[in-house]
């Protein structure tokens, strides 16, 4: 045997995401690189890691083992860099964070400074829809989650950070003066919702269900940025965060359609379970937030109180 930890990470990483594609992508390196990489490693051994079935690819059982021994293999590599760190006074270790998508526009300001006085900090972040930020937490797999609305079945600590305005636009062709009002406006436009799961969804189908809108038209979407993009195109309107369309705004490209009951106002929250064991460097950055939050809304978001 003589594999490198380089083929332990990339195989790792191809049985996370069942997808040399994928994996190329999320390693920053060429789909041919990671090919010939996986089939270095594969060459090793003689029962096949992976299996390709109509196109798709699969990790066998023997695949599976693998990975396991790989990840834990990885983790003690990481472990030892961290302590040698640690013995050299450097703050050292993971940080894993868990955020909606929206949160993409807020969480990297709250993490900046604190990782620029912290070379020794790995950074990991996932971002996805709200359903599966909350199962990360729930399961353990992360430090902290960022969230605008707190979960009611988990047990957990927060810390507010900042608003979260909701409001209902539209691309800046929309003539609203051809609608009777604005529940026509909402029965008759195409209305763009993002997946089950968001939290925006959930906040845009309570809005409708409690002013007994009749939506007809519905589009489907799976990402903020993909729902801003379709709305400025003319495919329909949504409610969207204003953390998300700020310089769509800004620029004219998209316009605010004023509606009774909006904007809807949430908080934005990093929470972590009551439960949880926080580690040094999950202490560190929690203390970092409690003492610098208010500086950061005030440098980076003090925007939002103009709307």
């Amino acid at each position: 045997m003589n594999y490198t930890l380089h083929q332990l990470q990339i195989f790792l990483k191809i049985s996370e995401l069942k997808s040399i594609t994928k994996a190329s992508e999320e390693l920053h390196l060429t789909q041919p690189a990671v090919s010939i990489q996986l089939k270095n490693f594969q060459d090793q051994f003689p029962i096949p890691l992976t299996e390709v079935v109509g196109r798709k690819l699969y990790v066998t059982e023997f695949g599976k083992e693998i990975a396991v021994a790989a990840e834990k293999i990885l983790n003690e590599v990481h472990a030892i860099n961290y302590k040698t760190l640690s013995y050299q006074g450097v703050l050292s270790g993971r940080l894993k964070i868990s955020i909606v998508s929206t949160g993409k526009y807020v969480m990297p300001y709250f993490l900046s400074e604190f990782m620029k006085q912290n070379s020794g900090v790995e950074l990991i972040i996932d971002v996805t829809n709200k359903a599966k930020v909350i199962e990360s937490l729930e399961l353990n797999e992360v430090d902290f989650a960022l969230v605008s609305v707190l979960p009611s079945k988990l047990k957990v600590h927060n810390v507010e950070l900042m608003k979260n305005k909701l409001y209902f636009v539209g691309s800046k062709q929309l003539d609203i003066k051809k609608f009777k009002n604005k529940k026509s406006l909402f029965e008759n436009a195409p209305l763009i919702y993002r997946e089950q799961g968001s939290a925006t969804r959930n906040a845009m189908e309570d809005f409708i269900a409690k002013n007994n809108f009749l939506v007809n038209k519905k589009i489907k979407l799976t990402s903020n940025e993909a729902v801003k993009q379709a709305v400025l195109s003319g495919l329909g309107c949504s409610i969207m965060p204003l953390i998300g369309v700020k310089n769509s705004i800004k620029n004219k490209d998209l316009q605010i359609i004023p509606v009774k009951g909006l904007p809807i106002v949430t908080n934005w929250n990093l929470i972590w379970l009551k439960s949880k064991k926080l580690s040094p460097v999950a202490q560190a950055y929690l203390n970092f937030i409690n003492d610098k939050k208010k500086v950061i809304i005030n440098e980076k978001f003090s925007w939002i109180d103009d709307y």
